[in-house]
């Protein structure tokens, strides 16, 4: 018995899933003639050792692939952790914990309006999750009015919708509606509104063509192909007239579309008036956005030096573009294209004393990694009349149907002995 039992212990089994099995015995024709190598019967016990193991309750109590503490045969630790097979982890995605959002969140608020902090790697930073949330409308703040458990719960008990304190009855649903119409008609009515479609009066229209220059279609489109390519943009003003050549919706459409691109001011034409004049709109400007007085010429300009600088520390900040772009916006007639010129030390673009000159956007190398953009004049109709179209120096003199019709208002705001003194007159 003994010997009989020593030898069925060494007999070699011939179970497909033994490896050492005897070969020698006469292969089956349905199979071929073939055996299992070593490989494919350990790929195999692993796919039947894998499987769960339950027990009568119906929890996972084992098996090697769905126990939370081994991978395979090998039990999870800290040295042979196991990476979540998730495509997540293996894209270009970034995490950020609550903690650190809150904390990038309270500097970005507390430096969003000074005009000379500049992020240095806005990519890394999560804008789209810094951004506060847009403030709820009245009609939104549906849990405050009735929570959700008295609404769809087990237990609801509404029988009828709440409306809102101010529709609770007719008569506040009344005051409500006075109240909205009374505030639209203080605003300006169907004039300030801009999705209501109206014809024009006698009076609203432009009286000639000429008043309408810089405003088509194709020009302000070729102002957004420069703000587009743009990582900073130079906004010229003409010392003469600051406030009339400022283009308010250029500015709010940067703060809210670009806030990453730079908007610095260019006070050109500074030698038109008085140094005092200059001072004080620099300082007062200065307080939005960085503000450079400037006086355009080849020969002989000022404030050259501090814009070159100026566009230098821009290009350090960026230095993780290849070049950076500078585009030069601003009102016909302010300088834009002779600013080019003076920072070119030559002439590159047109200019001329009349508006109009610059038809496209053209492209021109300052440095080596700095590029400048010039761009036609743009005028943003905000409903002034055609005294202040004029003076901002966007209308050819030569074209206006009746010249003399404007030389009274003129004389209405500059005293007569300036006029004298500045011609010559008597």
């Amino acid at each position: 018995m003994g010997g009989g039992k020593h030898a069925a212990l060494n007999k070699k089994s011939t179970s497909a899933d033994n490896p050492n099995r005897d070969g020698s015995r006469k292969k089956s024709k349905r199979s071929g003639g073939t055996m299992r190598d070593k490989t494919t019967i350990e790929r195999l016990k692993m796919y039947r050792s894998g499987k769960a193991i339950r027990n009568k309750k119906g929890e996972v109590i084992g098996g090697t692939l769905q126990m939370a503490d081994r991978a395979g045969d090998v039990q999870i630790t800290a040295q042979t952790g196991r990476v979540q097979p998730d495509r997540r982890w293996f894209g270009n995605t970034r995490t950020v914990a609550p903690e650190e959002l809150d904390a990038f969140r309270e500097q970005m608020t507390t430096k969003a309006a000074d005009p000379y902090s500049v992020i240095l790697r806005r990519k890394k930073v999560p804008m789209g999750l810094l951004a506060e949330a847009r403030e709820k409308r009245d009609g939104g703040h549906l849990l405050q009015a009735e929570s959700y458990e008295s609404t769809f719960g087990a237990r609801r008990t509404r029988k009828r919708p709440k409306l809102g304190e101010q529709q609770s009855s007719l008569t506040a649903l009344m005051a409500s509606a006075e109240k909205a119409t009374e505030a639209y008609e203080q605003k300006g009515g169907a004039g300030a509104d801009t999705n209501v479609e109206r014809e024009l009066d006698h009076y609203e229209a432009v009286s000639h063509d000429v008043f309408a220059k810089g405003q088509s279609k194709r020009i302000w489109s070729e102002l957004y192909k420069v703000l587009d390519c743009s990582d900073v943009v130079l906004q010229v003003l003409d010392a003469r007239n600051i406030p009339g050549t400022r283009s308010s919706h250029i500015e709010r459409y940067l703060r809210k579309h670009a806030a990453h691109k730079h908007l610095v001011f260019i006070v050109n034409k500074c030698d038109l008036v008085p140094a005092w004049v200059a001072r004080k709109w620099v300082r007062a400007l200065s307080s939005d956005y960085p503000t450079i007085a400037f006086h355009a010429s080849i020969s002989n300009s000022f404030g050259k030096g501090a814009l070159i600088n100026l566009l230098r520390q821009f290009s350090k900040l960026h230095g993780d573009k290849k070049e950076i772009s500078v585009g030069i916006i601003g009102y016909p007639n302010v300088g834009k294209s002779s600013i080019i010129n003076t920072l070119m030390k030559k002439k590159v673009c047109k200019v001329a004393p009349i508006p109009g000159e610059t038809k496209v956007w053209q492209y021109i190398t300052l440095m080596r990694r700095i590029f400048l953009i010039d761009s036609p004049g743009v005028v943003h109709d905000e409903g002034e009349d055609e005294v202040e179209t004029v003076l901002k120096g966007v209308v050819r003199a030569e074209r206006l149907p009746d010249p003399t019709s404007f030389v009274a208002p003129i004389l209405e705001r500059v005293k007569k002995e300036y006029i004298s003194r500045a011609y010559g007159l008597p």
